[in-house]
């Protein structure tokens, strides 16, 4: 930060926008956002930056963001009206009226969503626990399972954890095959990478290959060497065709991984019904291909494949995930430069490694449909029966931190009308949007200013291991969101609406610092727990500051609270505003993992187990063909983050964006006109959009973006119902699902498309 003479002050911070992580340089004039614009300075991103970053004065200053807390109640006419309330006449409301339902009803008539935006701060990653453990339910739910559960359930079968996720290496591969991604757009998932686009460049610069499949011709495939067209649902076909090649050919060779894989030989049986000919007649890709790409990937000096959202909302989502780190593992292409690595975050203490207990789901199941829980979470395509459909257990409160279920999750009809019928609802959210209106209070946290930034989350899957920290730009006129969330933990725990925060706090810190005092690191030269307490208070900072703080001091880097001099804490990153780079990625097994064989299981049972079912259906679509019949896949955008960018006018103004496309031979075949609307029909339920024909979409696939449907009057969201477009997932069919994670299925999702009227 600087004092210029104009009065302005310099500020640099991470962008919380999305999992990029880049660098801020943030000039400001009091509590005035001057300018915004790319830190040129920044460790990792270099000045990067994309159209969503120079937005935060927008949505700081956006007038329909909530500053109070909001309580909905029954108007003189029978129509609801919201008062603006005090912060302890709302948890005192809440306090009110939840506990009588748990009392009745039992802890499993509430239950919790955690939505997309609560990973990217910190209270609602340290506190969310917190509060989950406080409301003692079954019924949690989160938007990872229309997202990334499969990654999950594949990283935990194989390593151990299911928050062991390789990335792909992007700065020293030679060969990077993309499927179901476009990080053009979406500026990468599960893999932090600032400047993706740069970042692609520089791998064709240095005389590598890009290779995109993917169902449209998207930003990624244009900037590729190579667009391979693939129907949707069928990536985990391909990848079965490509282990198919390196076993059947002899490709396999894990160099000196070799010792810690375990299954190398059960790879082969996996994929022998998948040869290339019978990939070919369910992907639409022809067999030369299959061995083509299965032969430059082995042959590559280094390689990577990255399937990303594509990938995971289908309904092989596991075993699509599965079948990437397999090929990098066949090939020595796991945990070496250039492949799939572990990143080593500034924040995480880095395991000692050996046998451990590994991972497995299904420790309880849903009441109303049976779906084994995963991560502790159900799917939450299944949220909506267990409030609808009655019976012991059924929901009847909810608690939504973040999110926006009622647009991004499936057949969201459905749940508009369970919402309806809630007892209670208590959201923690900056916006009355279609979710949060049907709350009974809203609690809105800090906006992205006023709070501090280190990205817990996105280092963890950082393609360079870097540590970057932003104090808050400005003070907050309400609480922290962990400060929120610990209230409403103290009202779930019986505690009291009036109960002190610090009795939460003092758990979420003591649970981490605990464990650190217990292992005896001779790091720590004999402090105790007491002093370590100590230490961190004097600091002064907040509690959510002090959590960080203690896990960077004990984390690879650390100063280990004076044991290491010159390490890393809180201090010595505020004193580097443009983060720290700990270097590139290195191999870290076998320390990470945590399988009962102390090795990589590239067989688990239940990825085994579920191959049958690929199978059947690749007998079935071969046998298909050509009638397979039109199916939907959605598509992202630079200038969109799901649905809580739309209220956002720079961000959405222009050239409609919420269109169908659709090929111009199905357009010709269907009657459909450029411009003018269609009817798009699923079992589930039906749209209207105007239909865009570009040749850009393989023919047999229409293209909605999600994330849209701003139509609803009881928001306040001025600029997003201006540009309200369609709810794809009002089209999501809410019983198709990936039955080793409960991912939903999100694309592939078969559907009819008349002209409308």
């Amino acid at each position: 930060m600087g004092d210029n003479a104009d009065g302005t002050a310099v500020h640099h911070r991470t962008c919380p926008l999305c999992e990029a992580t880049c660098g801020l340089e943030i000039t400001v004039r009091g509590t005035e956002v001057v300018r915004i614009r790319g830190d040129r300075d920044d460790v990792f991103s270099h000045g990067f930056i994309c159209p969503k970053g120079s937005t935060l004065k927008q949505l700081h200053e956006d007038p329909d963001r909530l500053r109070r807390p909001l309580v909905r109640r029954e108007g003189p006419d029978g129509v609801p009206v919201w008062d603006e309330v005090g912060w302890d006449e709302a948890f005192a409301e809440i306090e009110r009226r939840l506990l009588p339902v748990m009392e009745a009803h039992g802890r499993d008539a509430v239950a919790i969503y955690l939505g997309n935006p609560s990973v990217h701060n910190l209270g609602g990653t340290l506190f969310g626990p917190a509060l989950i453990r406080a409301l003692g339910t079954r019924n949690i739910f989160s938007a990872s399972t229309v997202d990334q559960m499969p990654r999950h359930v594949s990283c935990g079968l194989m390593y151990g954890g299911p928050l062991l996720i390789p990335v792909p290496d992007l700065d020293r591969t030679s060969h990077l095959v993309i499927l179901g991604a476009n990080p053009m757009e979406s500026n990468g998932s599960l893999c932090t990478a600032p400047d993706f686009p740069g970042r692609l460049r520089a791998i064709r610069e240095r005389g590598g290959k890009v290779v995109v499949v993917d169902p449209r011709r998207s930003k990624t495939a244009d900037v590729a060497d190579e667009h391979v067209a693939i129907r949707p649902g069928t990536d985990a076909h391909l990848l079965r065709g490509i282990l198919h090649v390196l076993t059947s050919e002899g490709h396999v060779d894990p160099g000196d991984l070799a010792p810690l894989l375990e299954g190398v030989d059960e790879v082969a049986a996996v994929a022998a019904p998948f040869t290339p000919d019978a990939v070919a007649a369910a992907t639409g890709i022809p067999a030369a291909t299959v061995v083509r790409m299965a032969r430059e990937i082995a042959a590559a000096d280094s390689a990577a494949v990255y399937g990303r959202i594509g990938t995971n909302t289908v309904a092989f989502g596991t075993l699509c995930s599965w079948a990437t780190d397999t090929i990098a593992a066949l090939t020595g292409n796991l945990d070496r430069p250039g492949g799939m690595m572990f990143p080593r975050p500034a924040h995480q203490r880095p395991s000692k490694g050996g046998p451990g207990r590994g991972f497995r789901t299904g420790r309880h199941t849903s009441r109303v449909k049976g779906h084994p829980e995963v991560r502790s979470e159900f799917p939450v395509a299944t949220m909506a029966d267990e409030m609808l459909t009655p019976g012991e257990g059924q929901v009847r409160a909810l608690v939504t931190v973040g999110g926006n279920p009622a647009l991004s999750t499936p057949h969201s009809d459905r749940l508009t009308e369970a919402l309806e019928g809630l007892e209670l609802m208590v959201s923690v959210d900056i916006y009355r949007n279609e979710t949060t209106r049907h709350a009974d209070v809203i609690l809105p946290p800090p906006s992205a200013l006023e709070r501090p930034q280190y990205d817990l989350a996105f280092y963890a899957l950082a393609v360079r291991n870097v540590a970057n920290y932003s104090p808050a730009l400005f003070p907050a006129d309400g609480p922290s969101e962990g400060e929120i969330l610990a209230r409403l933990a103290l009202i779930a725990s019986g505690q009291g609406a009036d109960a002190d925060t610090s009795l939460v706090e003092d758990l979420v810190l003591g649970s981490m610092l605990g464990s650190v005092a217990a292992s005896g690191d001779e790091r720590l030269g004999g402090q105790t727990y007491d002093e370590l307490r100590a230490e961190l208070a004097a600091t002064g900072r907040s509690a959510t500051e002090q959590v960080v703080d203690a896990m960077l001091r004990t984390g690879p880097y650390g100063d280990w609270f004076g044991g290491v001099p010159g390490g890393l804490s809180l201090d010595l990153l505020e004193q580097h505003p443009h983060g720290i780079d700990y270097g590139a990625l290195t191999p870290e097994l076998p320390g990470n993992l945590r399988t009962p064989s102390g090795k990589v299981e590239l067989t688990p049972p239940e990825i085994v187990a579920d191959v049958e079912r690929l199978h059947t259906d690749l007998t079935s679509r071969a046998a298909a063909g050509a009638d397979a019949g039109l199916v939907l896949v959605g598509r992202r955008h630079l200038r969109s983050n799901n649905s809580w960018m739309h209220n956002i006018e720079v961000l959405v103004k222009g050239k409609e964006r919420c269109t169908l496309q659709v090929h111009p031979d199905d357009a010709d075949r269907l009657g459909l006109t450029d411009g003018k609307p269609a009817t798009v029909r699923s079992r589930v339920g039906e749209v209207e959009a105007p239909v865009e024909v570009t040749d850009a979409v393989m023919s047999g696939v229409v293209s909605l973006p999600h994330g849209w449907g701003h139509d609803d009057s009881a928001t306040a969201l001025r600029v997003a119902r201006s540009r309200p477009g369609v709810n794809s997932n009002v089209l999501t069919d809410p019983d198709l699902l990936d039955p080793l994670s409960g991912n939903a299925v999100l694309n592939g999702i078969p559907v009819t498309v008349t002209a409308a009227g």
